[in-house]
């Protein structure tokens, strides 16, 4: 039983259900936490040496255990088995097999003494019980937590499971002192009628059961490949230059981040070529302390006792020579001499226009045409290639005449100016050159009257 791509049997197949969320995530070989890569999937062991009988099961969450096939079962990774349990049994899921289970023994140091036990493969009642347990569990936890407040103890359960034959309840909570939780079991018994288990697990491990997604946008390390909880303190980020800041050195679990550790061994030898970062220099303008390191540019930031504010920026080997003239009583010359010159950075062409946010985006042009013909073009001459349409009609430009002599051009006259009006007298009606009134235009306003002799001027 597996689930849809039909390879639980293929430990080294990788399905990819676990981030899109597979409907038999309890079935899948490859969609639990803290899965381990068979690296030794095809290597068959020697004909001579008998094949390995332990497997690893793994339970809810990141539980897993190691049990003995006795029978010789045919089991691969994804099948659902029947262990030993005590009292009862219990259901899991197969989880590795082969060679790589022993290796996986010792190295959690697991003795093969206290193995328990494979009934067999789980039958559809097994099957169906151990999912009906299992549904309980959210409803479990909650009247659980209510339980404890109203015995008002300082703890928190953070999970809670079943058995596969539902015969016993596990509650793991976290705690900060002693809790005394002897009621708490009586009144855990009576409510669910099964056998009650606490144990208490630590706040990275209950980071580990419940997951999540950490600041870096990825799957928290512990709830994914990381097995082992070393220690981590304020030191790692100080080796590394970073902040002592709490809110960006706590993970989810509110302890110092896993990942300080990870790169820890190369920052303290790569700063094992530089000077102590509490070094002084001996200037000839005073005395200059270490302010920061960059351990990738391998430089050294120092700045005066009286003046904090201006920082220097040395060569790490610069530095190294400066403390050996100071040993032998020679003073270092002003930091300002000491400075290299400025290098100048290249900007790197983003050809592809990756970065550049709006490369999807029409670019408008904003820019105001030209003056305007009465078409509505510019302030093109071509009038042929604007408008085609309207020089059809027009006929040819015959430049000559036809005998081919070129025909003379006729001269326009000027119009004859016609006189402004002069200005009327007071009182008077406006007259032209004619000694006539001026004709109305808006005749809209008065109405037409029947032909009268002209009336004469006011002289």
């Amino acid at each position: 039983m597996s689930c849809g791509c039909k390879t639980s049997g293929d430990s080294g197949h990788s399905c990819g259900t676990k981030l899109n969320g597979c409907d038999s995530v309890d079935t899948c070989g490859n969609s639990y936490k803290l899965s381990v890569f068979d690296w030794l999937a095809n290597v068959k062991s020697p004909g001579t040496k008998p094949e390995n009988d332990f497997v690893e099961v793994r339970f809810k969450n990141d539980r897993k255990c190691f049990f003995r096939n006795v029978n010789n079962l045919p089991l691969h990774a994804g099948n659902i088995i029947t262990v030993e349990s005590s009292p009862g049994h219990d259901v899991g899921v197969v989880s590795l097999t082969g060679e790589l289970v022993k290796i996986q023994m010792k190295k959690k140091r697991f003795p093969e003494s206290e193995a328990l036990k494979i009934y067999r493969l789980a039958n559809q009642k097994d099957i169906e019980t151990w999912q009906e347990a299992r549904k309980k569990e959210p409803a479990v936890q909650m009247e659980a937590r209510r339980i404890a407040a109203a015995l008002r103890l300082d703890m928190k359960i953070s999970d809670v499971e079943y058995q596969g034959d539902g015969s016993k309840v596990t509650f793991y909570y976290t705690a900060d002192n002693r809790v005394d939780f002897r009621q708490l079991i009586k009144e855990f018994a009576s409510a669910f009628r099964a056998k009650i288990d606490m144990k208490q697990i630590g706040y990275r491990q209950e980071a580990a059961k419940v997951g999540g997604i950490g600041s870096c946008g990825r799957e928290l390390c512990c709830s994914s490949w990381l097995t082992d909880f070393r220690s981590v303190n304020t030191s790692a980020a100080r080796y590394q230059q970073l902040s002592i800041s709490p809110q960006k050195l706590a993970g989810q679990c509110g302890k110092l981040k896993c990942c300080l550790n990870f790169e820890l061994d190369s920052y303290l030898d790569a700063l094992g070529d530089f000077p102590a970062s509490n070094a002084t220099l001996d200037t000839e303008k005073g005395r200059a302390h270490c302010i920061k390191i960059d351990v990738f540019k391998r430089k050294m930031w120092f700045a005066y006792s009286d003046n904090s504010f201006g920082w220097y920026d040395l060569d790490s080997r610069e530095v190294k020579k400066l403390i050996a003239d100071n040993k032998k009583g020679i003073k270092a010359p002003p930091l300002e001499n000491l400075m290299a010159p400025p290098t100048v950075e290249v900007k790197s062409v983003d050809l592809i226009q990756e970065n550049n946010m709006d490369r999807f985006e029409k670019k408008r042009n904003n820019r105001k045409p030209a003056n305007k013909n009465r078409n509505g073009n510019g302030g093109n001459t071509d009038t042929a290639e604007r408008e085609p349409h309207q020089n059809r009609d027009r006929k040819p430009d015959n430049r000559n005449n036809g005998n081919g002599e070129p025909r003379p051009q006729q001269r326009r006259e000027p119009k004859p100016q016609q006189p402004r009006e002069q200005k009327p007298a007071q009182g008077g009606i406006p007259q032209n050159s004619e000694g006539r009134p001026p004709q109305n235009r808006n005749k809209k306003l008065f109405k037409k009257k029947p032909n009268k002799p002209d009336s004469p001027s006011n002289e």
